[in-house]
């Protein structure tokens, strides 16, 4: 099954020419001072020989003046990573506190302004009708503390008088009688 080396029959028709543009690798010659490469491998640079179980540091920074081990500068990337965490979530507590803080004043200044409001459960008022004018004794009509409600368990709450303006007017300046 093994074929003898013979040129293929058409590449064998075809004339070979040297290029004399061609220059075939001469042999070369070594120097006097040559040394031969040894056999085995010298001791690596990045194992300090002191302190043999030590992690290898070649991770080197570009000015040369500091080198790390990669498991280094992992540790040194997660403590940074959590101080940041930190560092965020005490911005929001403190952002969060000071807006509590906003309300809570907001809220005390309602209750100077309004005291009582925001302490009861209803929060509609309904304005009713109270006579202003002078009766016939000359008073004023009945006063709200001689009033009794129906309930008489619950406490009376004030009402809201709606402010008509025509009537203010006709107080201060007199009627005009039109009607």
């Amino acid at each position: 099954m093994y074929e003898s080396y013979r040129p293929h029959p058409l590449l064998a028709q075809v004339p070979l020419t040297v290029s004399p543009f061609i220059n075939l690798p001469t042999s070369v010659t070594l120097p006097y001072t040559y040394k031969s490469v040894s056999s085995t491998l010298p001791p690596s640079v990045t194992v300090d020989p002191n302190n043999p179980d030590a992690k290898a540091r070649y991770v080197i920074s570009t000015s040369g003046e500091h080198a790390a081990h990669p498991d280094e500068i992992m540790a040194a990337c997660q403590s940074l990573e959590q101080h940041l965490k930190k560092n965020r979530s005490d911005a929001k507590e403190a952002i969060k506190a000071w807006k509590e803080s906003m309300q809570e004043r907001e809220l005390a200044e309602k209750r100077r302004v309004a005291p009582g409001w925001l302490d009861r459960e209803e929060k509609l008022l309904q304005p009713s009708r109270t006579t202003m004018s002078p009766g016939p004794q000359g008073s004023s009509g009945p006063s709200l503390l001689d009033s009794t409600s129906a309930d008489q368990g619950a406490p009376s709450l004030p009402t809201m008088v709606p402010r008509d303006e025509g009537e203010e007017l006709d107080r201060a300046f007199g009627g005009l009688g039109v009607k």
